[in-house]
């Protein structure tokens, strides 16, 4: 038992590390401020998981096994996907990126891998989605993240038995950590090669090893060896960024930190007990409805109001958001999802500028919104009505030349007092976010 504890200490100290000795290079440095400017992505859950119209996580809540589960590779078949859709409904969203499934937790690749035959050239459909997607953002000019599951339910070799999901596929064997790792490097360096440049690696599944969030003791049961897994990433696209949702503090190597449902500081979601890095660039990942994956009963979709209010609180608390759509089995983004993503859009053309290449945490998170800064701007994003009629920014030091409401450039009456910069918005009631600017000498 002690040498067991010792060996566990052991391995969280090598987590720790990570890929210890990393310096980014110039182009990633400049990737992240470029992420930073950028604020607003969409997250595309999709793939063989699709047809049961049940979420992304159907294998292990339905507890099927990997035998029956792979009989559906002989019916996923998305004969209507068209990546134009998908990359123009970002577009049309305001959005500067996309992060793709490529690989989720059943272990389906969504490109042609050659190191396994469960993947998308093996179904009915034959085709490469991966490599269409990679094109149509090129076209448009969005940039392409890549989500990589790090946990595989499917797969023989990974060691499943310490891990908390997967236990009912009908895998008899150990696992082979070895074997995997190999796999997972493998398929890493395809992507990395034949898919042109790649915005960054979006890692999960990293919890399936340790305690449940929240716990004393979140150590990792076994070494996933990121100083190798890392390193490799850094090698092939030194620019390429690296973040993992693992629920933890960053670890070294990583280029940017993720919160999964929650904005920075909150915990709502009961995942996240890490603090937000103020080194780091910081994204947080929600999703249109209840589900991430393609749900057809899920209805309990978010209206525009709440996606821009979940637009501004990210920002005002310096943070990206990543927003997830689950197409539908057949390729399509279902109707519902386009429609709301293109109303908050319309909202950016006009408010755009007090979001994109914004930093936030002017101020901490106020009862009424938050603020976002952009050189001699600051923008107040009113996202419910203020108890008075003014509002007190503390400690606000800097010297004011004019305060007006956003889109009209309608003056505001405004004050410095000893305690901060006292501002009087003339709050619309029915705005989705009634924003003010305040602009500085």
């Amino acid at each position: 038992m002690k040498n067991t504890f010792l060996l566990l200490l052991l391995c969280g100290s090598l987590l720790a590390n990570g890929q210890a000795n990393y310096q980014p290079s110039t182009d990633n440095l400049q990737a992240r401020t470029n992420f930073q400017d950028h604020k607003y992505g969409m997250f595309i859950h999709w793939g063989l998981s699709s047809v049961l119209g049940d979420g992304e996580w159907v294998m292990n809540n339905r507890k099927i096994r990997k035998d029956d589960y792979q009989r559906y590779i002989r019916v996923f078949n998305p004969l209507d996907f068209d990546a134009e859709q998908w990359v123009l409904t970002a577009k049309n969203a305001g959005m500067k990126y996309i992060v793709f499934i490529t690989r989720h937790h059943d272990g389906f690749s969504n490109w042609d891998t050659r190191y396994s035959d469960w993947k998308i050239t093996n179904t009915p459909y034959g085709k490469d989605a991966l490599q269409q997607l990679a094109a149509a953002c090129k076209k448009h000019g969005l940039q392409l993240g890549l989500y990589y599951s790090t946990l595989d339910w499917y797969r023989e070799d990974y060691p499943w038995r310490s891990g908390r999901t997967g236990q009912h596929s009908g895998r008899t064997g150990n696992g082979d950590y070895a074997s995997y790792l190999q796999f997972m490097k493998n398929q890493l360096t395809e992507l990395l090669t034949n898919y042109g440049p790649i915005m960054s690696i979006w890692f999960d599944g990293h919890w399936d090893q340790t305690n449940p969030e929240g716990s004393h003791d979140r150590a990792s049961r076994i070494d996933w060896k990121y100083e190798e897994i890392y390193g490799l990433i850094h090698q092939l696209q030194p620019a390429c960024m690296i973040g993992n949702n693992h629920h933890l503090d960053p670890i070294a190597g990583e280029d940017f930190q993720m919160f999964e449902r929650d904005l920075p500081g909150e915990n709502k979601s009961g995942l996240s007990f890490q603090q937000a890095s103020n080194a780091l660039p910081v994204e947080t990942c929600e999703t249109l409805n209840n589900s991430w994956g393609y749900n057809i009963t899920d209805r309990k979709f978010k209206s525009p109001e709440q996606v821009i209010h979940w637009l501004a609180g990210a920002a005002g608390r310096n943070a990206n958001l990543l927003l997830n759509v689950g197409p539908m089995p057949t390729g399509p983004i279902q109707q519902e999802f386009v429609d709301t993503l293109a109303v908050a859009g319309k909202w950016l053309t006009t408010y755009g500028e007090s979001i994109y290449g914004t930093r936030g945490n002017v101020i901490p998170p106020q009862p009424w919104g938050v603020a976002t800064q952009k050189g001699k701007r600051i923008f107040l994003h009113f996202l419910k009505a203020p108890a008075n009629d003014f509002v007190l920014l503390p400690n606000f030091a800097s010297e004011v030349a004019a305060v007006q409401t956003m889109g009209s450039n309608k003056p505001l009456k405004w004050s410095k007092i000893k305690e901060g910069l006292i501002v009087y918005p003339q709050y619309v009631a029915g705005t989705y976010d009634y924003v003010v600017e305040v602009l500085l000498k």
